[in-house]
């Protein structure tokens, strides 16, 4: 079957009247790490591997090597293997010639390297499929798209959904075409609430599907940003006085037996089935745990405060916009779980995983839901905070022992490492904030 999809492969460039072709590892980050080869020397790499540093995926957010997390001195810094997935292949409409393949990684054949987010993602997927579910995610991601030199927004003012804001500049008229000539499925379009801040929803996908589209939607963002001389962001907290940029986790799990959403059952008490209590019980049970998945960063933490649209406690509801997991369209058949608190700079692959794996630990434990709040959960003083840093969360990450089996033990080596030596080097740099309040007072 590998030979007949890369023939299959091979045809399809053709066709698209290809001259090189983008092999891209998602990196921890979720950043497309990427060598371009001509069409010509594409099928003997598809079928052999081609070769990339073995670490990259363990570098951090400045791209530093980082020791002791497995991918490096420990393997002497060995080269591994790109695999490209040909069912990923998609053109890329604003390079002639050029299309784009996602690749898994392997140090030689039969040797997959189990740290990647994807194969993390892949393996729970595999686990869901063994207990008899598909499973559908979408992403929806917030970003800000800024002047590349100021890198200050392009207006001021909070008038969301606004007409002439949601296409303020000629980039944002042919930002949409140029996506869905990506292969991406654009549902909507429109400026956020905040000055300059987008999003731009796309459509569900099955399995690594959903996770790939996300990928292949926020390096587009950036990529396309860049070109046309704008600079876009996804990170959650640009400034003190900006609002946060999120990521809604949407998902829920098709029966494998009969194709229909297995979170429906008609008739259900209060619409929801005892399958979409569990799952959603199980990322309440976990949620600091989570925390680290789609929060990796220390900046991701101050978005998640009350009021502002963004979860700030461990909480759900059903359509209650400030809970951590909100229920969609509860006793209809598109009934799903929206978990609402990861980072707009959150990896898709990883905060999918996140979120599967909480959710299929609530199925193993038949967990239920606590009493929802009767108003806002953000009001409501019964429920326990969500961890109000990367330290709080990646210390309950490493006390979860079901969470950390699930994701996996080089996955957890080489995670929890990255992460402690970023927050090493974020914990001794002196901020301006500092020296403008201490420096004249003492």
């Amino acid at each position: 079957m590998a030979g007949d999809s890369i023939k299959d492969m091979m045809a399809a460039l053709k066709k698209m009247d290809a001259r090189y072709v983008r092999f891209e590892l998602p990196d921890l980050h979720g950043v497309s790490r990427t060598k371009v080869i001509p069409v010509s020397k594409v099928e003997g790499y598809a079928r052999k591997g081609l070769n990339f540093y073995g670490g990259t995926i363990g570098l951090d957010s400045a791209s530093a090597v980082i020791g002791g997390c497995g991918v490096h001195e420990e393997v002497s810094y060995r080269d591994q293997q790109l695999i490209p997935d040909p069912a990923t292949l998609r053109p890329v409409p604003w390079l002639e010639g050029t299309a784009k393949v996602i690749c898994d990684a392997r140090w030689g054949p039969g040797e997959p390297i189990a740290a990647t987010p994807r194969t993390v993602l892949a393996s729970l997927l595999n686990q869901a499929h063994k207990m008899g579910y598909d499973v559908m995610f979408g992403l929806e991601f917030e970003f800000y798209l800024l002047d590349a030199e100021t890198r200050q927004p392009l207006f001021g003012g909070v008038h969301i959904f606004n007409a002439t804001r949601n296409q303020y500049v000629p980039f944002l008229d042919s930002l949409l075409d140029t996506l869905q000539a990506a292969g991406i499925d654009v549902i909507t379009h429109n400026c956020e609430y905040s000055p300059s801040q987008y999003e731009t929803n796309f459509g569900p996908g099955i399995g690594l599907d959903g996770a790939d589209t996300g990928f292949t939607f926020k390096n587009a963002i950036k990529e396309l940003a860049h070109r046309n001389g704008y600079l876009a962001t996804f990170m959650s907290k640009p400034a003190s006085d900006m609002a946060g940029c999120g990521c809604h986790v949407h998902v829920s799990l098709v029966n494998r037996k009969n194709g229909k959403n297995a979170f429906y059952t008609k008739g259900a008490k209060e619409g929801l089935n005892p399958l979409i209590r569990q799952f959603a019980a199980g990322i309440l049970t976990h949620a600091k745990a989570l925390q680290p998945l789609i929060g990796p960063t220390p900046n991701c933490y101050h978005r998640l405060k009350p009021h502002t649209f963004a979860p700030s406690n461990i909480s759900w509801g059903v359509e209650d916009r400030t809970a951590m997991v909100r229920i969609k369209h509860a006793g209809g058949e598109d009934c799903h779980v929206e978990m609402r608190a990861a980072s707009g700079l959150s990896n898709p692959y990883l905060a999918a995983a996140g979120v599967l794996a909480a959710g299929l630990l609530g199925i193993k434990a038949k967990g239920d839901l606590p009493t929802p709040s009767k108003g806002p959960s953000e009001d409501d003083p019964k429920h326990e905070k969500l961890a109000g840093s990367l330290e709080e969360a990646l210390a309950a990450l490493k006390k979860d022992k079901a969470m950390q089996d699930m994701l996996g033990k080089d996955f957890m080596k080489l995670f929890v490492t990255v992460k402690e030596a970023e927050l090493a080097r974020f914990r001794s740099h002196v901020t301006d904030w500092e020296r403008n309040e201490y420096l004249e007072l003492y």
